[in-house]
């Protein structure tokens, strides 16, 4: 009688890594089934906030961005369809911005709840506030934006991948996370003039695989001044893309000059 030699995940490092990967995924998948069978207490406040992670009078303070908004990068606009005095002036590379938010309290804190890995049980809600800002956005696949490998190991996890997961189950369209390297761990932005950001993210991104013909839509949690993702689209346009749409869950509307 022959013998059967039975491989287990142990004997491969990679299939470690892959059952550690779909165990995390499975544990999360599990908790949002189950906060939709229970009550939940509002994230913001703790109060009974029913299947939902905010209680209504919480969720009735996540402000809305503004519409008409400028068709590119989304800020606020007094008519419908005409370009911001920046997106004239210096055109990005990223071809139109939708976002349902506007990034104050008390989206910031679930926002850096999320980041910090504490916020797992909002990617649901932020999902659907996503997908309600894309849907008709004619893209072909999206694109989470990517943390540098030094970020990614002290964190664990990508907040933007964890939304696009959810998305693309949304949309009904294919993620793809491997296409786009981060090669530098860029500072913190926050606080510099758009000059300086720009500087900062410059050459940040590389881009592997052909995009040509493609509408990329890129995912984020926040746009700013969008100078990231300026580069990001840099990058994919650069690769072939013939579109790059930006969808971030909130748009601030405070920047530094030029």
């Amino acid at each position: 009688m022959g013998l059967t030699f039975v491989k287990t995940a142990g004997d491969d490092p990679g299939e470690v890594a892959g059952l550690s990967n779909r165990i995390i995924h499975a544990a999360r998948y599990g908790s949002s089934v189950l906060r939709g069978l229970w009550p939940q207490t509002c994230f913001v406040c703790g109060e009974r906030a029913g299947r939902q992670p905010l209680c209504p009078a919480c969720a009735a303070q996540v402000r809305a961005l503004p519409a008409p908004g400028c068709p590119c990068c989304a800020l606020p606009m007094p008519v419908a369809g005409v370009l911001c005095g920046r997106c004239q002036r210096r055109p990005p590379h990223f071809d139109a911005t939708h976002a349902p938010f506007i990034y104050s309290h008390p989206l910031r804190e679930m926002v850096l709840a999320l980041k910090h890995g504490q916020g797992f049980g909002l990617t649901g809600w932020m999902v659907q506030a996503l997908a309600g800002a894309g849907r008709g956005v004619a893209a072909d696949c999206l694109l989470p934006m990517p943390l540098h490998r030094r970020r990614l190991a002290e964190r664990g996890f990508n907040q933007a991948m964890e939304l696009a997961r959810g998305l693309g189950r949304e949309l009904g369209l294919p993620v793809r996370a491997q296409v786009l390297l981060r090669d530098v761990d860029t500072r913190q932005l926050a606080g510099l003039r758009q000059r300086e950001r720009r500087r900062c993210v410059r050459g940040a991104f590389r881009c592997v695989a052909d995009l040509s013909g493609l509408h990329v839509l890129v995912v984020d949690d926040v746009m700013t001044s969008g100078a990231t993702l300026d580069e990001v689209a840099r990058s994919l346009k650069q690769a072939g893309a013939a579109r790059v749409t930006n969808l971030v869950l909130a748009r601030t509307l405070r920047e530094r000059p030029d």
